[in-house]
């Protein structure tokens, strides 16, 4: 393994390993999140050790959280007692072999199976005033001392806990399919016949960074003259929690001074790039889950398989082109 996470209770009874931070989605199948947690036998003082993983939806930052109002809503969360040993222990997999040379004796293996309706990790952008942590869905894997596993009477202390964020990322299946297409008619006043527009993208998926190409075509049977052509994608973000809502927020946009004549035709293909960089100072833009403080990502198009319902940060994008005709619309 090139890098080791790891992370020690305050107390040094127990430490959480884990091989990596980031497990992949690949839409029909998750990766299994794995681990190791050393556990001292002398400091427990008779209590149990639990590891869970949990995803959580946090609309509100700590400092918000007065007279007992939480701000963060568990979607899933998964418990598994990992000291004393259960009897029925599974396999290790072979990152646990390699953490468990690297622990020794005292190392107690987990693993965790995400279900397939849970969202990806999605971040919110704070704005520049903005302080904590930024709203958005998280998944935590945490260690915990504790005389049972989900009591919600027992107290436990944070010098008994350790625990690691980690990313739930999508990536998307490759396919040849080739990407949507939409045409619009519009009459102006003073005219009997339309501007025809219908424009089509190359391919269905495009990467970070990939460059979209957006096909335009153009037939304008009317006596005005098209001035101006304007290429723009739209991030669209659901938030659903306890209800849905959708946000829309541009994060491409470039104007070009191409002209159509009356009674002519136009057909040419544009390049727009969405960039987060181009996007720093926008507040509530969906960006992929952040660990600390690397660089991420615009936030990657959620996809789902069949009717499985989501929740969470859903997000989507839009291609919209807009055309100018001299004299207004």
């Amino acid at each position: 393994m090139a890098k080791v996470f790891k992370k020690t209770s305050g107390n040094g009874t127990i430490a959480l390993y884990l091989g990596k931070r980031d497990f992949v989605d690949c839409v029909d199948s998750v990766e299994v999140v794995d681990g190791v947690v050393k556990v001292d036998p002398a400091g427990l003082n008779g209590k149990k050790v639990f590891v869970y993983l949990a995803c959580a939806f946090r609309y509100g930052s700590d400092d918000l959280d007065v007279i007992g109002l939480s701000f963060r809503r568990d979607i899933w969360i998964k418990r598994v007692q990992v000291y004393p040993v259960p009897a029925a222990k599974a396999p290790s997999t072979p990152l646990q072999e390699s953490l468990l040379k690297k622990v020794g004796d005292q190392g107690c293996p987990f693993t965790f199976q995400m279900p397939l309706n849970l969202p990806c990790s999605v971040s919110l952008q704070p704005g520049t005033g903005d302080s904590g942590k930024a709203c958005g869905v998280d998944f935590e894997v945490k260690a915990y001392i504790a005389d049972e596993a989900d009591n919600p009477d027992e107290v436990i202390e944070k010098k008994n806990t350790c625990r690691l964020i980690i990313r739930k990322i999508q990536f998307a299946p490759a396919n040849n399919k080739a990407g949507p297409k939409a045409e619009i008619s519009k009459q102006f006043m003073m005219t009997d016949k339309p501007v025809n527009v219908e424009i089509s993208l190359e391919k269905e998926i495009y990467y970070h960074g990939d460059p979209i190409s957006v096909n335009v075509k153009i037939n304008n049977e009317t006596t005005k003259t098209v001035k101006k052509i304007k290429v723009s994608v739209e991030q669209l973000t659901s938030v659903v929690l306890y209800s849905s809502d959708t946000y829309s927020k541009e994060v491409c946009a470039q104007e070009f001074g191409e002209t159509v004549g009356a009674n002519s035709t136009f057909e040419k293909s544009f390049q727009v790039v969405p960039l987060l960089a181009d996007n720093k100072d926008k507040r509530g833009l969906a960006v992929d889950g952040r660990l600390k403080d690397e660089d991420t990502n615009l936030a990657s198009t959620t996809l789902g398989q069949g009717e499985r319902e989501l929740q969470g940060i859903l997000v989507s994008y839009k291609v919209k082109v807009t055309v100018t005709v001299s004299g207004g619309g």
